[in-house]
């Protein structure tokens, strides 16, 4: 049984005092919650001040990016041992907005993913066909591709210290939520191109999240799917009240 993973992407949203308020109202809304593990991501800015507010949780806190490099000539860029200094434990790497708006490359989500296992970082590495390729029916040949790239050279033994985020880009932030059917085949696929590069063993214990417009809504009917291990949520995490009502789902 996968321990489904609950998790934050606030994006660029957040100041360190709005994520302060944020965590005082969050934590009394989910006080007792053992059932999944949780975790906020928010602007590095507001990092420092969001693991100060969790303190004494369970709550996780990581980073929305990385570098691969441990330290560089690389301006505006941070680093996984940097990010681990301040206390972050998790880091999303190849988010479709990082694709779309920042030209990461299925290379550079590769190198990053060795970087944070290397630096004993936490990692939800993003996967995720646009409309246009599901139109298509393009769907597999992006996932195997973004799968098998992301991947390689990973360890089977390392399955615990990442997971993967199944993110169709035509389903974030449109209101559009692929069904539980949908997302939950395309889960099954993905863990079957993981199997090719980690071994099947490895691959029954890997997470594979879900995000795409989760909402209090549907996330129950989500997280049902015995296939689905969590959620990765965007624009409904940023009021505690809705994402308490998801990590309760």
């Amino acid at each position: 049984m996968r321990r489904k993973l609950i998790a934050a992407n606030w994006k660029m949203y957040k100041t360190p005092d709005q994520a302060r308020a944020f965590v005082s109202e969050f934590k009394p809304m989910i006080a007792g919650h053992d059932r999944d593990d949780t975790a906020l991501f928010p602007p590095f800015i507001s990092i420092p001040a969001t693991l100060e507010a969790v303190a004494g949780t369970k709550i996780e806190v990581g980073a929305q990016n990385m570098h691969w490099e441990k330290q560089g000539a690389y301006t505006g860029e941070v680093s996984a041992d940097m990010l681990k200094c301040v206390g972050c434990t998790q880091v999303i790497i190849g988010h479709s907005e990082r694709r779309q708006y920042f030209g990461e490359t299925d290379i550079g989500v590769n190198r990053k993913l060795r970087g944070a296992l290397a630096d004993g970082l936490k990692a939800i590495v993003c996967v995720g066909e646009l409309f246009e390729e599901r139109e298509s029916g393009l769907t597999e040949s992006i996932l195997r591709r973004q799968v098998g790239a992301a991947l390689r050279e990973i360890s089977g033994a390392d399955v615990d210290k990442f997971c993967i985020a199944y993110e169709p880009v035509w389903a974030i932030g449109t209101g559009k939520t692929a069904t539980p059917e949908i997302a939950a085949n395309a889960h099954i696929f993905i863990r079957g191109e993981a199997a090719k590069a980690i071994g099947a063993d490895a691959a029954r214990k890997l997470r594979v999240i879900y995000g795409g417009s989760v909402k209090p809504e549907n996330a129950h009917a989500l997280m049902s799917q015995e296939e689905i291990d969590g959620a990765l949520v965007g624009g409904a995490s940023l009021d505690p009240k809705s994402f308490a009502a998801i990590v309760n789902w």
